[in-house]
């Protein structure tokens, strides 16, 4: 009865998804150590660049593993990056534990990180993430760089 309850949710098409959308575009990354820490431990999930195993198509947890990806990818996509994510937020979840989450570091050996890559990459997110949030618009330059631009042309009258 249980193996052919097994067999028969192989049949359901949800969790075989196994696709990876173009990468559109990264943050500006502090140092290439933080862009490897965050390969190791987080891209599997917040990114389009998703490694799929060979139990990612095995139900009931393909099922599992796909619905972790889409919210993953929801909540940050490391390769569809634009200025409106919290870097903070991102680095405080992996500073108070709770990103990578337990399970995918009992599945995933790399994504384990020492106390002192965990400290690197809390800090390099924090940096990386952070001065991305800070008001860059797309062209990379700062919205203080137009605001003085502004304030240049308003005082062009008083040389």
């Amino acid at each position: 009865m249980v193996l052919g309850l097994f067999v028969i949710i192989q049949f359901v098409p949800y969790g075989r998804d196994h696709s990876n959308p173009p990468v559109v575009a990264e943050p500006a990354w502090d140092s290439p150590t933080t862009r490897e820490l965050s390969v190791r431990s987080c891209f599997d999930c917040h990114s389009n660049e998703t490694k799929w195993a060979w139990y990612s198509n095995i139900a009931p947890l393909s099922w599992l593993i796909q619905n972790h990806v889409e919210e993953g990818r929801e909540e940050l996509n490391f390769s569809e990056w634009h200025l409106d994510h919290e870097g903070e937020e991102a680095a405080e979840t992996v500073r108070d534990g709770s990103m990578p989450t337990r399970g995918y570091l009992l599945m995933h050996s790399e994504a384990r990180l020492s106390d002192v890559e965990l400290s690197a990459l809390v800090s390099g997110l924090a940096t990386t993430l952070g001065d991305e949030g800070n008001g860059e618009n797309d062209e990379g330059q700062s919205e203080r760089d137009d605001a003085d631009e502004h304030d240049d042309d308003a005082h062009e009258g008083d040389d």
